[in-house]
């Protein structure tokens, strides 16, 4: 299995190689649906953002050669596979409505950097591609002023009630509303393969009541997570409808990436040990995520942002979150302090630059593989 060596880039594989070689690697962990690598496969040929998306894995080969500084930066439990269409909201059990980083798949003690620059590196892939329309070094500039004001003041979560009104409106886009949602819930196809005696017990625990009756759909979603099953419980309740989705879990792309024996998924305890309010319909067991889906529990798409929007203030609130992920290893807080306070300039933005340009020679030869 190749290992990224820093400074020595060209001693990786080609992105086709290093596809087929993760893939492999994938197919160890979970059972995959062969159906959904495909369609992953041709998103990540139809343009370079969702390339991105899609291929974590070979960002962390990337990574240490081109960012070799800022890759041994101090360690702290990082999101990891963190973009600007991975953050979400969520309702806590009060009712109030969360916002912040949405999935926790690929989390793994890293240097806290690659949480700045990979997040950073998809604002100027949706730059580029019109997504947003801010100039690439303020998006940069805003994600770090976001990370280090919220270092310095100790973190915060974004719980959006009489507080970040602003950030409130902007989640509930149009493309959120339930009607919408809901249709394309119920147009789902059923899933017809079998249920494991552990889902059905997630599901069990996480309906209104143990024996509600339900209907199973198939759900495909994300980029990076195609391929993996996920089964969809979709049933009424009061009139209205509701649904949980158990997800299949594995390792972080980071035990690929390195060769690593630890089989250890740490999502869960970052989402434990951050500064954020928990989803309560959000339970790990084993292999399974289970999770409520509704119209204001699931993750922000660009496509669904107002048009009329502060994407500075957007960019520089995810900073903000960012530094709340990371103040769940609070121990290397002060190290991190110590670390950024020393970084000058744009250190930032010649980072993104770089990972920037090897994504889009990496998406190039995928098309060309592809056509």
């Amino acid at each position: 299995m190749p290992k990224p060596e820093s400074g020595k880039k060209d001693k990786l594989p080609g992105i086709v190689e290093a596809t087929a070689d993760f893939e492999k690697w994938l197919a160890k962990h979970l059972p995959i649906v062969k159906q959904d690598l495909k369609t992953k496969h041709e998103q990540m040929a139809l343009a370079a953002f969702p390339f991105f998306r899609a291929t974590f894995y070979r960002w962390l080969q990337l990574w240490p050669g081109l960012c070799g500084d800022l890759a041994s930066a101090p360690s702290v439990l990082a999101v990891g596979d963190l973009h600007i269409e991975n953050f979400g909201t969520w309702r806590d059990l009060e009712g109030r409505l969360i916002w912040g980083v949405n999935d926790l798949d690929e989390a793994w003690p890293a240097a806290y950097t690659i949480d700045l620059v990979r997040l950073a590196t998809s604002v100027y892939l949706a730059v580029q591609e019109e997504h947003l329309c801010l100039r690439r070094k303020h998006g940069a500039e805003a994600i770090e002023a976001g990370y280090r004001e919220e270092l310095a003041c100790g973190g915060a979560a974004f719980v959006l009630a009489e507080k970040h009104q602003w950030l409130r409106l902007l989640a509930l886009g149009e493309l959120r509303d339930p009607v919408h949602f809901w249709a394309k819930m119920t147009g789902l196809p059923a899933y017809k393969g079998e249920v494991p005696g552990e889902v059905k017990t997630l599901f069990a625990g996480a309906l209104p009541v143990s024996n509600m009756e339900y209907e199973l759909k198939r759900r495909v979603a994300g980029l990076g997570s195609l391929g993996h099953p996920r089964i969809l419980a979709l049933t009424k309740s009061r009139g209205s409808w509701i649904a949980r989705e158990a997800k299949a879990m594995r390792p972080s792309a980071w035990v690929w990436a390195k060769g690593a024996d630890e089989l250890e998924i740490f999502g869960p305890k970052l989402a434990d040990t951050a500064i954020r309010v928990k989803d309560p319909f959000v339970s790990f067991s084993n292999r399974w995520l289970v999770r409520r889906l509704a119209p204001d529990c699931s993750r922000i798409e660009l496509s669904s942002l107002p048009k009329s929007r502060d994407e500075e203030k957007l960019l520089y609130t995810m900073g903000r979150e960012i530094a709340n992920m990371h103040f769940g290893t609070p121990r290397a807080i002060e190290s991190v302090k110590k670390d950024i306070a020393k970084r000058k300039g744009r250190w930032l933005h010649k980072a993104s630059k770089e990972m920037l340009a090897a994504t889009l020679k990496d998406w190039k030869e995928w098309r060309k593989h592809a056509a």
